[in-house]
Formats: structure tokens, C-alpha cells, sequence
């Protein structure tokens, strides 16, 4: 027996071990088979990102000083202030606000959207309806503190049927209390397809011919070092995202950022903390080396993620189920969306998921009410940070078409197990035939 041989009956006999059959183990093997060249141009835009990131901490002379702890009001917090350039660096912006005070992305987007709306503005969102728990923060569902509540109004063009702009609804929609416009990167809880750069460069580009002064903010969360480029590349006023999904590498723990024009970035500052003191106090409780080095590491956990996303599809193209973006589609964000048309065939994928994790392996994920969603949600994610959605994850609401929302991985490896896994257990229920 040949050396490879040896090393490949040692493997599968771990992937038995950890609960995955021979035949799913082996069924898994034949579709990766034909990914490598789509997994070596995955390899070039996380080696161009990995430059970028390197050389803004580089130009911004990172050093050990920038790492120490600050409490209090967090007064001269030069690692803070200078991790906050090397962001706009990354992102080719005039400023940015990148803060453990901010808890995560639907957090970073209230900031952005409160801090430069005023009562009797308008909110439009071109790309449809918005993510779910963004429902109450404009007041489309009523909740106290809500945009809506403080005179602030809001309008929505919805995609055409094949998921591209409507243009000639934007155009009408705009008027003259249109003060900001809300761009989804990635496709949230719904089966229409994200949205690349180039083409959300595109919509900028129209909104502002219609009306130069309107101001651009794109929720980048799941999009960040996708691709050579951001929104930012674009003409986005702001990018506004989450750290405990792609730019926090897997080890910032909580925070968010925000990056755009100074203008934009000064009054979300003043938003997050109190007018007059901005983004002089904010300590960093001694989060600065994972909040460095997740940023670094950034490139490279979300290639491995997007990895993950590209074996998810064909994995379940190949048994016949519906997935956004298809298979040979290319990505704009690393969720694969995967529509499984029963409740109990979303169970059986999320227990996959669970069960492939290194925490929490053993507990069975079930559906439940989740604070601003408006159906039960079953989620399945053994993380080391709660709710990172960078490490291995599966979630959805419970509602047609059942559709399931699997991200993450910190590890392609690891990503490609919980696949299996999922695979596993939709086997094991009788849900699918290999």
C-alpha cells in the first residue's frame, strides 16, 4: 500500500469517527475532485487581500505599544486610533470607527443610519425589503426608538424577478427628502442572489446622477475580502460591517466597524458615544491584539470559508436542491443558501452543522423566537464566540421554502466537515438518497 493510500483510509476512518459514513466521505471526495481551479481563484483574491491588509498595517508602522489595554474613557488610545486608520486604509477611506462598544452589525447600521438621518429625512432601500432585524430599527415593524419614531421615513424599490435594480422604480422613488439610500451587500434571509461590487458600483452611480448629494451606505456584513475590491472602491459614503464575521478573523471577540467619509464616519462617532466627545473616548479593554491580528488573518479565514460556500452548493446541486448563488455562480459574499423545502429536512441540515462543531457538538439545535425576527429561527453554531457567523454556522426561519443559510468555517477543512455532516444527517432521516 502506497503512502497516499495509507493516509487516505486514515482519514476516512477520523471522518467515521467523527460521525461521517464512508459513503458520504466518499461522495464528498468525488465533487471536490473537480473544484480545483475554482479553489486556486479563491487562493488569488485571499493572497491579493492578505496584501492589502498587510501593507495598510505596514504604512500605519503597527507596533507592540498599539496593543496595550485602556479602561476608562480611553483617552490617547493610540492602538485604538491607529487600527482605525489601518480600517480605512483596508477599506480606501477618509476615516473609520472601529470600536468594541458597538456589538454587532445590526448595532454598526443603527449608528450609521441614526447618526446621518434627521426627522424628515428619508430612508430608501433599492434592493428590496431589509434584513429582517432591521425591521424595527426603521420602523417597519413598530418598536420603541425606531427611525420611524424620530420623523425619519422610508421608502423601498423592490428588485425586478430576476434579482437585478429595478432602475426606473429607483428613479421614482427618489425625491427630495431622500437623504441616504441602504445598499444589502449579501442576501440575508431571502433567495435572491447578492450583489457583487462592481454591480453595487453601479446603482451608486445611478442614485447619485439622480440626486448627487444623497448619501450611500452598504451593509458589507458576509462581504468583506470576497473580492479584490469593497463598496468603498465605489463610491460607498459608508461600508459598515460586524467583527465576528469575516474582518474579525475568528478572534475579535465583539465589535463593529464602520468606514467612509469623514463627514459620515464623525457624526456616527458622535451617534455611538455623545456629541462633543465623539471618537476621543472609547476604551479597549485589551482587545487590540484580536482585533490586529483577526484583521490580518482575515483574507485567509475567508477563503476558507468560501470554500466551504462553493462544496456546500455542488454538494446539494448534485442531490437536487435549489441553491443560491448556483454552484458555478460566481460569489459575492461567503453565505450559500440552500433551499431544503420541509422544516424537518432544516433540522436534520442544522444538527449536521452542530454536531461537526468543537463546542457545544452535543447539544441538538431546535427552532425558537429570537429577538427581531418574525418567525422561529433554528440555528446551529458551535462557536467559540457567540453568534460569530466567521466560524462554522447554519441558520434560517422557519418558513417556505425552508430554506437553510450556511456560512463560515475558520478552517476550510472544518467547513467541509460540517458539510458532510449536514449531509449525514439529512442521509440518516431519510431525506435524501446519495
Amino acid at each position: 500500500m502506497g503512502k497516499d493510500e495509507e493516509c487516505t483510509m486514515e482519514l476516512e476512518t477520523m471522518y467515521e469517527q467523527l460521525g461521517v459514513s464512508r459513503a458520504v466521505y466518499e461522495f464528498g471526495e468525488h465533487i471536490l475532485s473537480g473544484l480545483e481551479d475554482r479553489f486556486r481563484e479563491i487562493d488569488k483574491i485571499s493572497e491579493h487581500n492578505q496584501a492589502k491588509v498587510l501593507y495598510a498595517m505596514q504604512k500605519n508602522r503597527v507596533n507592540a505599544t498599539h496593543f496595550a489595554a485602556t479602561t476608562g474613557y480611553g483617552y490617547n488610545d493610540e492602538g485604538r486610533d491607529n487600527l482605525e486608520r489601518v480600517y480605512a486604509d483596508v477599506f480606501h477611506t477618509e476615516a473609520a470607527l472601529v470600536r468594541p462598544q458597538i456589538t454587532c452589525g445590526t448595532h454598526a447600521l443603527t449608528i450609521a443610519l441614526s447618526a446621518n438621518l434627521l426627522p424628515g429625512d428619508e430612508l430608501l432601500s433599492p434592493v428590496g425589503s431589509p434584513y429582517d432585524t432591521l425591521e424595527e430599527v426603521i420602523g417597519i415593524r413598530e418598536s420603541k426608538c425606531s427611525l420611524k419614531e424620530y420623523g425619519v421615513t422610508y421608502a423601498q424599490a423592490d428588485l425586478k424577478e430576476d434579482g437585478s435594480f429595478d432602475y426606473d422604480a429607483i428613479r421614482a422613488a427618489i425625491n427630495g427628502r431622500t437623504k441616504l439610500i441602504t445598499i444589502q451587500r449579501s442576501k440575508g434571509y431571502a433567495t435572491r442572489p447578492s450583489f457583487s461590487v462592481e454591480q453595487i458600483g453601479e446603482l451608486i452611480a445611478f442614485c447619485k446622477r439622480v440626486k448627487p448629494d444623497v448619501k450611500c451606505m452598504v451593509d458589507n456584513c458576509y462581504g468583506e475580502f470576497v473580492e479584490m475590491l469593497e463598496p468603498s472602491d465605489f463610491g460607498a459614503d459608508m461600508v459598515v460591517g460586524s467583527l465576528i464575521k469575516n474582518p474579525g478573523g475568528g478572534l475579535a471577540p465583539i465589535g463593529g466597524y464602520i468606514c467612509g467619509t469623514k463627514e459620515c464616519v464623525e457624526r456616527c462617532a458622535y451617534r455611538l458615544s455623545a456629541p462633543g466627545l465623539g471618537q476621543e473616548v472609547g476604551a479597549n479593554l485589551g482587545l487590540m491584539p484580536a482585533f490586529y491580528q483577526g484583521l490580518f488573518l482575515a483574507p485567509t479565514v475567508t477563503a476558507g470559508a468560501l470554500k466551504g460556500a462553493v462544496f456546500a452548493a455542488h454538494v446539494y446541486e448534485k442531490l437536487g436542491f435549489a441553491c443560491v448563488p448556483t454552484a458555478d455562480e460566481p460569489r459575492q459574499d461567503i453565505i450559500q443558501a440552500v433551499t431544503l423545502g420541509s422544516r424537518e429536512a432544516m433540522v436534520a441540515f442544522c444538527k449536521g452543522i452542530q454536531a461537526a462543531a468543537p463546542v457545544d457538538s452535543y447539544v441538538t439545535p431546535e427552532p425558537w423566537d429570537m429577538p427581531g425576527y418574525d418567525a422561529p429561527v433554528i440555528m446551529a453554531a458551535g462557536a467559540f464566540v457567540q453568534g460569530s457567523s466567521i466560524e462554522l454556522s447554519a441558520d434560517g426561519p422557519i418558513r417556505p421554502p425552508y430554506a437553510v443559510y450556511f456560512q463560515g468555517g475558520l478552517t476550510w477543512y472544518h467547513a467541509k466537515l460540517g458539510i458532510l455532516m449536514s449531509l449525514q444527517k439529512l442521509l440518516d432521516a431519510g431525506l435524501v438518497q446519495l
